[in-house]
């Protein structure tokens, strides 16, 4: 028997559905562990790096969140190379130990107040654990499913792992919400925070046994036995011209904008309603959970869809409507989320002139951290005009009586917040990261040769998603208090995503009719 006949002819059985049941499974159990951190990042701050300057502490846990990312492409590479080995089944078995004892080992951590410096330090580390898991799992769930897929079905299959880091992010995102409403937000402050992590214990478990009593990918167990498994699968990676070609188009046609796609379209989409729309917790989360649950059937949909007319369309126009349509869809939320934030700036304009260090960068930090956009403009003197009022200097009771007077508000009035607008917007970003995120799998798969396809397809992917992607609310954050304009941020997940669709254009092929079995 071929390894054509393994997968081209291969009719869909319970057994084919029980491998997409059983990793994407897994996959969501990893996801959920490493989005975490993500969703809980806002008190992290406080907890575990030192006080005295709640925007850096801030910065600092976002720039741990952004530690698991960079680190993704490194575990890429590592059980790539053991996944191309080895096997898929056993590697991705391994990935998902290290994620759940990490995140677990999170849930233990003494905090900056009980352990000084060690608390950071061993945040760090596990951060950087769970990134190299992260790193081994997705390529290797997806490189399994993908071989497991008859031709003419591998978009939809494997779409169903694209769903995974959507729902991974719902699950933590509906298991903090259920915490902190049966605890209280003292308890949950205190304490409580940990609750989620340690339910990890439970979610690993299962993952483990389900992924235990899956088979190897026959696609794999063919090219073995038919001495066709590569045996130095980095330096095939790397070291020849044409597939170094392919990791460059798969990184900077495709990986990257859905790396920035997928993270402006939910994880910035709810840190910009709770930091700088100033949504309660409670409903941002319910908010961004119905539009998960609106959009997740989407990437079966865009996955399908892309087994018809290709995959290359479907992820370039998501690129493309989203690098035109970004900045009005998050003007939009804050139209329907805080028109009282919207009615003030465009009543009274807040202009802050000064120095970019010092008094000159609190006064920023100030502002950033209150949500109220602002024109920054260079100048020797620290001093603040809001609406027709000048302040000399920076005084925080002074700025915040003077905003008050403009309207600005302190947080969002849950009786103006217009949620099923705001939901409709969220659920038009959904969709398109249902568009590049659904047929990527299918595409990356199709693109390497299966005895290196582990690693070559999980380092490009890993880097848009782990790198252009993973650090995308910091840099985000960092524009927006230098710029003082509140969507300044996203225009870099526009400028990527602008890219990715121009290098597409011109350098990719479609790549649904290959064969992925050699």
């Amino acid at each position: 028997m071929t390894t054509d006949s393994l997968t081209a002819d291969a009719p869909k059985t319970d057994a084919a559905r029980r491998v997409i049941l059983a990793s994407s499974l897994g996959t969501v159990f990893e996801w959920y562990d490493f989005y975490l951190y993500g969703s809980l990042a806002v008190f992290f701050g406080g907890l575990f790096f030192p006080p005295g300057n709640e925007t850096a502490s801030f910065l600092a846990s976002l720039a741990t969140f952004g530690a698991g990312f960079a680190v993704r492409p490194f575990g890429a590479l590592v059980f790539g190379r053991l996944g191309d080995l080895a096997g898929r089944k056993h590697t991705f078995l391994l990935t998902i130990l290290i994620m759940g004892f990490s995140t677990i080992g999170v849930g233990l951590l003494p905090t900056y107040a009980t352990a000084g410096m060690a608390a950071p330090v061993l945040l760090v580390f596990l951060r950087l654990l769970q990134g190299l898991a992260l790193g081994g799992e997705y390529g290797g769930a997806a490189t399994y499913v993908a071989e497991h897929a008859p031709d003419q079905h591998r978009g939809r299959d494997t779409s169903w792992i694209q769903t995974t880091a959507t729902l991974g992010f719902f699950l933590s995102l509906a298991v903090i919400l259920a915490t902190r409403t049966a605890l209280g937000e003292e308890a949950f402050k205190s304490w409580g925070w940990r609750v989620p992590f340690l339910v990890s214990a439970l979610l690993l478990a299962v993952s483990v046994y389900i992924r235990f009593k899956l088979e190897e990918s026959p696609v794999f167990l063919a090219m073995k036995s038919h001495g066709k498994g590569s045996k130095a699968p980095l330096r095939e990676t790397f070291a020849e011209p044409a597939n170094r070609r392919l990791l460059l188009l798969a990184l900077f046609g495709a990986a990257a904008s859905q790396g920035v796609v997928w993270y402006a379209g939910q994880f910035y989409a709810l840190f910009f309603l709770q930091n700088v729309l100033k949504v309660d917790f409670r409903t941002a989360y319910i908010l961004i959970a119905t539009a998960l649950l609106l959009g997740t059937p989407f990437f079966i949909v865009f996955g399908t869809l892309s087994d018809r007319i290709g995959r290359r369309s479907i992820m370039m126009t998501g690129c493309i409507l989203s690098a035109l349509t970004l900045i009005p869809i998050f003007k939009g939320l804050t139209h329907f989320a805080n028109p009282k934030l919207e009615a003030a700036a465009a009543a009274s304009p807040v202009i802050l002139r000064g120095p970019r260090t010092g008094e000159g960068l609190v006064a920023r930090e100030y502002l950033a951290k209150r949500g109220i956009p602002y024109v920054s403009q260079d100048g020797a003197l620290v001093s603040a005009k809001i609406g027709s009022v000048e302040l000399p200097g920076y005084d925080a009771a002074a700025y915040a009586a003077t905003l008050a007077a403009a309207g600005y508000p302190e947080a969002a009035d849950p009786a103006l917040i217009n949620k099923p607008m705001v939901v409709l917007l969220l659920f038009i970003l959904l969709l398109y990261v249902a568009m590049v995120y659904g047929p990527i799998a299918a595409f990356l798969v199709e693109l390497f040769p299966a005895r290196i396809r582990y690693t070559s397809m999980s380092f490009p992917y890993h880097i848009g998603n782990g790198w252009f992607g993973g650090f995308l609310p910091l840099i985000a954050s960092w524009v927006v208090v230098r710029t003082g304009d509140i969507y300044a941020g996203l225009w870099y997940p526009i400028g990527i995503a602008a890219m990715t669709a121009a290098v597409s254009a011109l350098y990719l092929r479609e790549t649904k009719q290959h064969k992925i079995a050699d």
